[in-house]
């Protein structure tokens, strides 16, 4: 159907961080909004739209005038709010609550600052766009969707305006912007006719937008005196001053086609650019969710004040913005990222630090004997873990329980090169969402090493881990005989990266030009709790060192990486053949997962990703591999592999040419740390508790050394758990307006649930059920007389009680 009215949407997209630093960018932030309030008094029929709360913060603590007639102009329906988040971030590397806390935060802040929500999400810049997102955007009062990358030269989609359906059902009204998102003055006529060409089966109006942008600016005078002039003209098609919630109200929904699953891929590379932002971003998250959980449980336990995490939320949140997370800024940028990212971290720390101590010292610990030591748990299960605390070398290490049991502990090497620490190591199980406590006496512990162990080789009863003495390839399977090696010579590989910062136009990083060399093997922890081979490697003038650790009752072997990184133009990725055929790659995204082809191709993904295939035998098996901050990786058949990094020019940005006489700043130089997991399995992933484990290498169990005293609390508790495996609680926090606890849930294995969400020590008892990959949230008053209720996720009530 030929397109009838353009609906012209003046906006000014602003990258508060680029090619610039956020300073400067709250400039243009200012300058920009000044110049649209000109505008919006000059011409009557102008409308402005604008997104990212983030950038009305600024204006409120600048310029209280400015946001005041700002607020007027919302009111009378001129200014457009869309979006709803506090910034347009990068949608595929935040977790799933990082995207609920956009929301949350920047539709709070609309309401507050400019009295409306956002009903249109507004990522127009943004380089992919998770599966998941429609049900997040519907439970955020977002009921459309505004993007424009991928191009249709990138991904192919029904129409300009499509349905947008989540794995869950959920589902948005989209458009994919007619590229560019800003016209300047001297493209905009041509852009108009690009725009008026588009034809769609069902619809007769498109979106075009015009204005000034990336670094701010806005609609012109000339960019609306050209509207002016065509609508005099008379020419088609007609134009409309207008804003992209008035297109979508006006849009048949019915007579659209609709799209499922996600929205990729444009900048395949920006999910491997510079590993720091990557990291500093995963443990901020999971630092903030920590303290969530236990300020809650202290709260509600000791009486404990909230503590105000919102800056801390906000660092995260504006961190994520696309250019930002997307490792495509200024080196200065990233300095300023660090800063963010540190003030986030103190504020979390803090927080949780005086939430455990607060518990730990209302434990009733009588003087029983023994240095009494808290553990804290903030997943809703049960977690075995591997604990090692530094103590003073002259206090022993023999542990127990507080039943008096023995538990197995060994020495490992200490973090300090002293003679008066030492480092103990032990495992212990950890009640869900709470804590327990066991006790360290003096003397040797009587122990013996549980499990066979080598320079070369682990085997713990369930798993056998092997190193080739002459290259140090890795083999691992679980025990038994009959079961077949699903990792069959992992390997440090070095390809050709001659792509620019964004790595535009390349889906796949394969040609290979090196491996690392081994440089030498040993054995360097063995006991009774578990067993450490550091394997070293090297390539050129760079150098991996990776320590293999297999405890003594672990169905995973753990990995501690250091990369020392040395060259230019280059990737490195770790390689996983797994020898299986018919592989399924299973990636995880923000609260969900999805199924992609192993054809290579790089791919975003989270905490985790699973090979899942034939073994020769004819059986299902696999292998899930789990990391605690990257975010780039590849399936090829059966060979898995992690993107660790890549080393491109900072902002280098095609068709710019690089100039060898340059001082170039070169990316992911140096050292860097990471730590993921290998975790094989029969049948599928669902089977190894995948989604688990991974949660579990991200946030680990926290220990504190205690005094023996009398307390109120008992030395072991839980507060919150579920009793099915597939729903686990994702976050547990103080409600916004600071009456009672949030609790929020997901479906993780993609499969209808019926569960309970129990808190038996404060009284509530939940029963939900959960379509495939829901997330639902509720609010439990601190009165007990008041019923649970559920809300979405912006906190606001639904029609529910769940008594």
């Amino acid at each position: 159907m030929p397109t009838a009215v353009l609906y012209m949407i003046g906006n000014a997209h602003i990258d508060p961080v680029w090619l610039w630093r956020w300073p400067e960018g709250q400039r243009e932030v200012l300058d920009t909004f000044r110049s649209a309030l000109g505008r919006l008094r000059e011409y009557p029929e102008f409308v402005f739209t604008s997104s990212s709360a983030a950038f009305y913060e600024w204006v409120e603590e600048a310029d209280p005038g400015m946001l005041a007639e700002i607020r007027a102009r919302v009111a009378e329906g001129r200014w457009h709010i869309a979006g709803g988040w506090w910034i347009q971030p990068d949608c595929n590397i935040p977790s799933g609550e990082s995207f609920v806390r956009q929301a949350l935060f920047g539709q709070r802040f609309f309401r507050r600052a400019l009295g409306v929500s956002a009903t249109v999400g507004y990522n127009p810049d943004s380089f992919g766009h998770a599966a998941t997102l429609p049900q997040i955007l519907r439970k955020c009062g977002l009921t459309s969707y505004v993007f424009m990358r991928p191009g249709p030269h990138e991904m192919e989609a029904p129409g300009r305006a499509f349905v947008w359906e989540g794995p869950d059902g959920s589902q948005v009204t989209a458009f994919r912007i007619i590229d560019p998102y800003c016209a300047w003055p001297d493209i905009q006529a041509a852009h108009i006719a690009k725009c008026a060409a588009e034809e769609q089966p069902g619809v007769d109006a498109m979106m075009c937008f015009y204005g000034v942008g990336n670094h701010g600016g806005g609609p012109t005078k000339a960019n609306i005196e050209g509207i002016l002039a065509h609508r005099a003209a008379r020419r088609d098609p007609a134009l409309r001053f207008s804003h992209p919630a008035a297109y979508f109200e006006g849009l048949n929904r019915a007579a659209l086609p609709v799209h499922r699953g996600e929205l990729q891929h444009h900048a395949s590379g920006c999910y491997a650019a510079h590993s720091a932002i990557k990291r500093g971003s995963r443990q901020a998250e999971n630092r903030l969710m920590d303290a969530e959980v236990f300020c809650a449980i202290a709260h509600r336990e000791t009486g404990m004040p909230w503590p105000d995490l919102s800056r801390a939320w906000k660092n995260v949140l504006f961190n994520q913005f696309h250019d930002v997370m997307g490792g495509t800024s200024l080196p200065e940028a990233y300095a300023d990222a660090a800063d963010l990212h540190g003030e986030a971290m103190s504020i979390a720390s803090r927080a949780l630090n005086a939430a455990v101590q607060r518990i730990a010292w209302s434990l009733d610990l009588p003087d029983t004997g023994g240095l009494p030591i808290a553990l804290f748990n903030p997943h809703s299960w049960k977690v075995r873990a591997t604990v090692e605390v530094e103590i003073d070398a002259r206090n022993g290490h023999r542990i127990q329980t507080e039943g008096r049991t023995a538990v197995p502990s060994q020495l490992v090497h200490s973090h300090a090169v002293t003679t008066t620490r030492a480092r103990i190591a032990f495992r212990a199980d950890v009640p869900p969402m709470g804590w327990t406590t066991v006790r360290m006496f003096p003397g040797l512990p009587r122990h013996r090493p549980a499990m066979a162990a080598g320079d070369l080789h682990m085997e713990n009863g369930r798993l056998r881990f092997d190193l080739d003495p002459g290259t140090g390839l890795a083999t691992l399977r679980r025990s038994g005989s009959e079961a077949p090696s699903v990792l069959n010579g992992a390997a440090g590989v070095v390809l050709s990266d001659e792509s620019d910062t964004w790595s535009h136009g390349v889906t796949r990083y394969d040609c290979e030009i090196g491996r690392f060399a081994l440089r030498s093997i040993r054995l360097v922890e063995h006991g009774p709790v578990l067993s450490t081979i550091r394997v070293e490697s090297g390539w050129g003038d760079s150098r991996l060192v990776q320590r293999f650790t297999l405890a003594a009752d672990a169905d995973y072997v753990l990995v501690e990486a250091n990369v020392d990184w040395r060259d230019h133009r280059r990737a490195l990725k770790l390689a996983f053949p797994t020898g299986l055929e018919n592989a399924v790659a299973t990636y995880s995204v923000p609260y969900g997962h999805v199924v992609r082809p192993a054809d290579g191709e790089e791919e975003p993904a989270q905490q985790w990703i699973d090979v899942t295939g034939d073994t020769p035998a004819g059986y299902r098996a696999g292998l899930s591999i789990l990391n605690d901050g990257k975010y780039s990786f590849s399936v090829d058949g059966g060979t898995a592999s992690i993107t660790v990094l890549r080393s491109p020019a900072y902002a280098h940005h095609d068709p710019a040419e690089l100039d060898a006489n340059d001082d170039l700043a070169w990316m992911d130089q140096g050292q860097q740390s990471f730590r993921y997991a290998l975790l094989p399995h029969g049948g599928e992933w669902r089977t190894a508790h995948t989604v688990r484990r991974a949660a579990e290498l991200n946030r680990p169990v926290t220990a504190l050394l205690v005094a023996a005293q009398l307390g109120s609390l008992p030395p072991e508790a839980f507060c919150g758990t579920c009793d099915k495996p597939g729903v686990a609680i994702s976050a547990l926090k103080r409600a916004e307006d600071g009456n009672g606890l949030i609790v929020r849930a997901w479906e993780t294995a993609g499969r209808r649930t019926t569960a309970r969400l129990l808190f038996r020590r404060w009284e509530r008892d939940i029963e939900a059920t959960f379509g495939p990959f829901e997330i639902r949230s509720y609010l439990l008053p601190d009165d007990p007389a008041c019923p649970v209720r559920e809300v979405n996720l912006l906190e606001d009530p639904l029609e529910r009680d769940m008594g």
